[in-house]
């Protein structure tokens, strides 16, 4: 059957050596301003179309050159022609193109999903313009203001090196609405002379910029720069230069305000260096030179790599390997590359659907958050549709498609068995563990601490010594209360004297209940400063051993207000493990199930334990410090008003321990770590209830 006839403004230009040394070539489309690499066996098919006889090219490119291909070869590349609309139409062929663009334009509610997550808007055509200004861009390129912008680099670093602090002070400051906004026009500018960097890298390798305007990815605007025709140069560093132009414009500008930030006083110009330096680094490490994404670190890497469209082609061989372990398909591989190369790839394809998958799920979030709430959710079922399960779906499509072979496979069944196990031990119900930081520490402890500022009269005890009940700890001296004190005495005494003189005379017995009255408040004053006075010479409720006492500590000694003078341990041998444990693993333990503590330091002593008791009332702030995340312990905590507040609802637990369990270990209390025997559990359930609890609270809109 006679071959299809080409398009006739199709252009054949050369392109580089492959990397097995074959040559290639680049085939432009300039109808749809695109460009499709070829291999040699392609270009020297496609150099024999015109025998029109598929038989007839495979005979004389076998005879003519030193491959070997068959017919079959050319009707493959006529395929390849036909798939990217590379042909002449045929008479008849309206109804195909007619069902074919249907295909390519999709429904209605397919069109308006592909422009939701990605559409173009072209705004300015810079060929000529950028062609006049291309004598003044050089100076940029020169190797003089390279080495002048690596000096401003040093120098710019070095000084913020010696401003650390004022730089991040700056960085909190800025967190505002006018800060905001300044970041706002920063972006706008740096991305501006970013793809201005694309544009004139592009110009100076001679291609052709036909557009400049803005894309909206997820609805997100972002600047964009046509340099397609970049396809046409031949050398791989000369695309290297124009990829890498938009970074290293960025660079240029960070290194240079960095260094304005640093010499410039105060004021607004300051704030502006600042703003453009800090957005011009965040932009390039964070986002630009991630290959992970379409954007200029992608576009770096394929060139350095000399592999045009390397997401697909490594998530094709990704998939490959995928198929091969779990199905043993023995299928022939996509593309053949050098193990490393290859291993490479398929590393690099995980990495890439992981780091989407977590970078849409984040935009997916910030949706629905950030968005009226039922748009929101319409979004995030968008997002979730397009990025995660559609992928899916083609993968298990493929697989289906290949449903007799995996059916048949030894390999199969092994991976279905280990599925199905893995989702067994998922919904199985497993003897559980919780476990969490914990203390150790005496059963009851009385602190003893000076009520405000006072000096040491009397200190019967010393460290360790036992204190028997009812016993005065120390004695505590305040002249000023002591002052009061006699004062009060005194005028008690006067008014006792006056009540008892009162029935001599008549005018004193008028005025008898008036003295009475006065003598009651002075007596009922005296008791409350008595009262008082007990707290300044502290006695032993319970039986006991001073502990923790300040050797330096002597009679005549000041102290300061509600310091710390030493603590008593009831001297009865128990002792108590307490722990905080949150919602969920606090409703998997229980009184009376069985713990293990064991204590950090070097000796890791380790003791039996069981539950005593379970708050049922979550703590509103953590009183054993100890615990806190930012000291070593498990339970995530916020500072306020000098208070660690939990920042999720934990609850007390507390651990009987065993009589005489504890040995003279050296210290009054221990951290350590509890383990606790807790309920069976399957482990996917937490996860069930967790989703079901948030879709629960979300749903209240």
């Amino acid at each position: 059957m006679p071959l299809p006839r080409l398009r006739e403004e199709l252009d054949l230009l050369p392109g580089p050596v492959l990397d097995d040394g074959q040559p290639s070539w680049t085939l432009h489309d300039p109808v749809r301003h695109q460009f499709l690499r070829l291999d040699w066996p392609t270009f020297e098919i496609l150099s024999r179309w015109s025998l029109d006889d598929a038989q007839a090219i495979a005979a004389a490119v076998s005879a003519d050159t030193t491959l070997q291909i068959g017919p079959a070869a050319v009707q493959q590349v006529a395929r390849f022609l036909q798939d990217n609309q590379l042909l002449q139409p045929q008479a008849g062929s309206a109804r195909q193109l007619a069902e074919r663009l249907d295909k390519i334009k999709g429904s209605p509610f397919k069109w308006l999903l592909h422009h939701y997550l990605f559409f173009r808007i072209p705004l300015w055509q810079p060929d000529a313009w950028l062609e006049r200004w291309q004598g003044a861009a050089a100076i940029f390129c020169s190797r003089g203001f390279l080495a002048l912008t690596l000096a401003v680099l040093t120098l710019g670093l070095y000084q913020v090196a010696r401003q650390w602090d004022v730089f991040t002070a700056s960085l909190v400051d800025n967190f505002s609405w006018s800060g905001l906004a300044a970041y706002g026009v920063a972006l706008v500018a740096v991305k501006f002379l970013h793809e201005l960097g694309h544009a004139f890298a592009a110009k100076r390798q001679g291609c052709r910029i036909p557009a400049m305007g803005v894309a909206f990815l997820v609805l997100w605007p972002v600047a964009y720069t046509d340099t397609n025709e970049t396809w046409r140069l031949t050398g791989r560093w000369q695309r290297l230069r124009v990829a890498a132009a938009g970074i290293a414009t960025e660079l240029v500008i960070a290194a240079w305000a960095t260094l304005c930030w640093a010499l410039l006083p105060d004021g607004a110009w300051r704030s502006a260096a600042f703003a453009l330096a800090t957005t011009s680094w965040i932009g390039t490490l964070a986002i630009n030179a991630s290959p992970f994404m379409r954007f200029d670190g992608y576009f770096i890497l394929s060139d350095w790599l000399d592999l045009p469209n390397l997401h697909q082609r490594s998530f094709a061989l990704a998939r490959w390997k995928l198929r091969e372990w779990l199905f043993d398909l023995r299928e022939p591989k996509p593309e053949h590359f050098p193990p490393g190369r290859e291993a490479g790839l398929i590393a690099f394809a995980w990495i890439t659907w992981t780091y989407r998958l977590v970078v849409f799920l984040g935009i997916a979030v910030m949706v629905y958050h950030f968005a009226v709430k039922l748009v929101g959710i319409l979004l995030f079922a968008v997002e979730i549709l397009w990025f995660v399960l559609l992928p899916i779906r083609v993968e298990l499509a493929a697989w289906r498609e290949r449903w007799p072979r995996i059916r048949s496979s030894r390999r199969s069944r092994a991976s279905a068995a280990v599925l199905l196990a893995a989702l067994l031990l998922t919904v199985v119900p497993w003897p559980a563990r919780v476990t969490a930081s914990a203390m150790l520490k005496p059963a009851e402890v009385w602190p003893v601490f000076a009520p405000s500022g006072a000096r040491v009269d009397a200190l019967p005890f010393r460290e360790g010594d036992a204190v028997p009940q009812d016993a005065e700890l120390l004695r505590l001296y305040l002249p000023d209360l002591q002052m009061r004190r006699q004062a009060l005495l005194a005028r008690v005494e006067q008014l006792r004297w006056q009540a008892a003189a009162s029935g001599f005379e008549a005018e004193s017995r008028q005025r008898l209940l008036v003295n009475e009255q006065t003598l009651a408040g002075a007596q009922s004053e005296l008791a409350s400063l008595d009262t008082e006075f007990k707290t300044y010479a502290p006695r032993a409720p319970f039986p006991g051993r001073l502990r923790d006492l300040d050797p330096d500590l002597q009679v005549g000694q000041w102290l300061s207000r509600k310091e710390k003078i030493a603590l008593l341990v009831r001297d009865d041998g128990h002792w108590l493990v307490e722990t905080w444990l949150d919602e969920h693993d606090v409703q998997r333990v229980a009184p009376g199930d069985s713990a293990l503590f064991i204590a950090d330091g070097p000796a890791a002593h380790a003791i039996r334990l069981k539950v005593k008791s379970i708050d049922r009332d979550a703590s509103r702030v953590l009183p054993r410090p100890e615990l806190a995340v930012q000291f070593g312990g498990h339970v995530l905590t916020r500072e306020k008003a000098g208070q660690l507040v939990p920042e999720r609802a934990v609850y007390r637990v507390s651990f009987e321990v065993p009589a005489n369990a504890i040995e003279d270990w050296g210290h009054l209390s221990w951290r350590g770590q509890v383990t606790v025997h807790a309920s069976w559990e399957a482990p996917a359930w937490r996860y069930l209830r967790q989703a079901a609890a948030v879709l629960i609270r979300e749903l209240g809109f």
